[in-house]
């Protein structure tokens, strides 16, 4: 391994990586845990080599020009491939605010990004420096910026139509990241050029995401503390029987039997219980103070399970009234349980 090889590694890895450490010291609430970063980053590496073997495969039957492929075909089939990983983490609520999905976004994207650059460490023969200043300081993060674009995206569309997660939040965003990417690849200008003009764009764009983000999770944990706070004392009033909420809840007993509507009491208490400790946790982070979570509050998060599957989903949904489940309330629950 000579010095020169070293150097070229250096800059052709380090600076993506670099970036993603950035924006993980930015995140005030920390939430996004180490763990995941690093397991996005594995994803977007095994991703890189699935990408390399379609590439390959569709080129190899010679009827695609590698030069077209590489300006229009690899960009469609490279972004659709990672925006996989992005969609799962929503839909299994791993993603909560435009900041995880920025920063988890952007792993993905740097993961796939390192192991093609160690690809081409290892295939190049003495290839110019400034070959691996543009893999680096261009293509790298590129990579990772256009998914956390396509990240922070589909999770605004998703919150503008009630959580759902379908075509309409998700085909324009992936659109723009295949045209971002795809524009890339077309060199219309000098390779130095355009590494200078991602670097001009995307970090700039990623901070300002950041800085709306930290407002909207601040307002959110202002108004639900307020708002869980208010109906955990309501419940331990003698005068909950007697509240809008109260009167509710056991005028179903019309239509489920009298331990349903207790199991679905104890329910809701233990939700807000668990939605007060989880903004609590962020309110803590936010200044500098890393707490553990407990283990009675797994405990809680278990007796929740096991009162989900007691009462069953019809009966669980007549609770949305009286507590929040939008997809935000649901991945508080996810972070205590990571």
């Amino acid at each position: 391994m000579s010095v020169a090889w070293l150097v070229r590694a250096l800059v052709g890895l380090l600076p993506a990586l670099c970036f993603l450490g950035a924006l993980l010291l930015l995140d005030s609430y920390k939430l996004v845990r180490l763990r995941m970063v690093v397991a996005m980053i594995v994803a977007g590496g095994a991703l890189a080599g699935m990408c390399y073997l379609i590439n390959l495969a569709v080129i190899n039957t010679g009827q695609v020009d590698f030069e077209n492929y590489s300006r229009f075909g690899a960009p469609l089939v490279e972004e659709s491939i990672k925006s996989v990983v992005v969609l799962v983490l929503i839909r299994t609520r791993r993603i909560g605010f435009l900041v995880d999905a920025s920063v988890l976004g952007y792993a993905v994207g740097a993961g796939f990004a390192t192991v093609e650059n160690l690809y081409y460490l290892s295939t190049l023969t003495d290839p110019h420096m400034a070959v691996w200043i543009v893999r680096g300081f261009g293509t790298a993060i590129l990579h990772g910026g256009v998914q956390a674009i396509f990240a922070a995206l589909v999770l605004a569309n998703a919150d503008q139509r009630d959580g759902k997660l379908d075509a309409r939040s998700i085909l324009p965003p992936l659109a723009l990241a295949v045209v971002i990417h795809s524009a890339f690849n077309q060199f219309v200008l000098p390779p130095i050029q355009e590494t200078l003009l991602v670097l001009a764009s995307i970090p700039p764009l990623m901070l300002w995401v950041f800085m709306r983000s930290e407002k909207g999770v601040r307002g959110w944990i202002g108004s639900g503390f307020d708002a869980d706070t208010e109906l955990i004392e309501l419940l331990d009033s003698g005068s909950f029987s007697e509240s809008h909420a109260g009167k509710y809840l056991f005028a179903l007993r019309e239509r489920f039997p009298g331990e349903v509507v207790a199991d679905l009491l104890c329910y809701l208490r233990l939700y807000v219980e668990l939605a007060l400790r989880a903004k609590g946790i962020l309110m803590m982070r936010e200044h500098g103070i890393e707490t553990v979570i407990s283990d009675d509050v797994r405990e809680k998060l278990e007796e929740m399970r096991y009162l989900e599957r007691s009462i069953g989903p019809t009966a669980l949904r007549t609770l949305q009234p009286l507590m929040p489940m939008s997809r935000r309330d649901l991945w508080q629950l996810y972070m205590l349980g990571s």
